[in-house]
């Protein structure tokens, strides 16, 4: 099983992020629970950009993740409301290294 690995990158429309804010703690904190989960970081670069990194250690983890009730009405809401544009990228770990002092 490789691992998989979940860039998404958004722009979160201004009026809408005193809802948009609430809603993604709580897809953070939901995601944290779900079996597999390994990790995720949220940053947001100088020109509003939003990138999101999630970590599952399996496909079948990660599309738990993608078809939790509360997540899939929480997608549709960044469609319907928050999101001006995003794009979602998939990735299967293919190799992995690592270095730390």
């Amino acid at each position: 099983m490789a691992k998989v690995v979940t860039v998404f990158r958004s722009r979160v429309r201004n009026e809408t992020l005193g809802e948009y804010v609430p809603l993604a703690m709580r897809m953070s904190e939901l995601a944290t629970k779900m079996p597999g989960y390994l990790s995720h970081k949220g940053f947001v670069a100088d020109d509003g950009e939003r990138v999101t990194i999630v970590e599952f250690a399996s496909e079948e983890a990660h599309r738990a993740w993608a078809q939790h009730a509360e997540h899939v009405e929480a997608k549709k809401k960044g469609r319907s409301t928050f999101y001006s544009e995003y794009k979602i990228q998939i990735c299967a770990v293919q190799r992995e290294s690592e270095f730390r002092r």
